[in-house]
C-alpha cells in the first residue's frame, strides 16, 4: 500500500506529470485534444506545481507507493465561496488517482489525510467543484458527507462546463 505524505518541493516534476496524465486519462475522451492540451499546460505545469507545494495557502498530500506518486490531493485553505455558506471554508481543489490504483482505497486514503490534515483545523467546510458528468467522483464525494451546494463554470480551454459545487461541513457550520 502507498505511503500517504505531504508533498515536498522534490515532488514538483512527479506531480505535474501525475496531475496530466490522471486528467486526461479521466477527460480526455469527452473533450477536444485542443481544450484539454490548453487545460494541462496552463494548470499543470512543473512551474506551477512547485508554486504550489511552497504555497503556505495549499496543503498538497501524495500517495507514494516504491517513490512513484500514484494519487494526490490539493487544499486551498482560507477559500471562500458565496454560495457555501462556511466563515473559514476550505477547497478541495484537486483529488487525482491513477487509473491503474482505481477501486484499491487510495481515494480514501488520501481523503482521509485531507480531512485530518492540521492545516484544516479552523476550517469549517470543505467544498470542491466536480463536473456533473463524472458520477464516479460525485458518489465518491456523496459518501463522504459532500451535498451539492450549487453550479459553476469550470473552463477546459476553449470549452466552458458545468461543475457541481459540493460542500461538508467540518466543524459543525452548515454548508447549505
Amino acid at each position: 500500500m502507498p505511503i500517504i505524505r505531504a508533498a515536498t518541493s522534490a515532488d514538483a516534476e512527479t506531480l505535474a506529470r501525475l496531475a496530466e496524465r490522471t486528467f486526461r486519462d479521466t477527460f480526455a475522451a469527452e473533450n477536444s485534444p485542443a481544450d484539454i492540451d490548453h487545460h494541462c499546460v496552463t494548470n499543470f505545469g512543473e512551474d506551477i506545481q512547485l508554486q504550489e507545494v511552497r504555497d503556505p495557502n495549499y496543503v498538497t498530500i501524495v500517495a507514494d507507493h516504491d517513490g512513484e506518486l500514484v494519487a494526490f490531493a490539493q487544499v486551498r485553505l482560507h477559500s471562500p465561496k458565496r454560495i457555501v455558506r462556511a466563515e473559514r471554508p476550505a477547497e478541495l481543489h484537486r483529488l487525482y488517482v491513477l487509473e491503474d490504483w482505481h477501486g484499491r482505497g487510495i481515494a480514501h486514503e488520501i481523503m482521509s489525510a485531507v480531512l485530518s490534515a492540521p492545516a484544516l483545523n479552523g476550517a469549517d467546510a470543505l467544498w470542491l467543484s466536480v463536473w456533473e458528468r463524472n458520477p464516479r467522483a460525485l458518489a465518491f464525494y456523496r459518501k463522504y458527507g459532500f451535498n451539492v451546494v450549487g453550479d459553476q463554470v469550470f473552463q477546459v480551454g476553449a470549452d466552458p462546463q458545468r461543475d457541481l459545487v459540493m460542500a461538508v461541513e467540518i466543524d459543525g457550520q452548515s454548508t447549505a
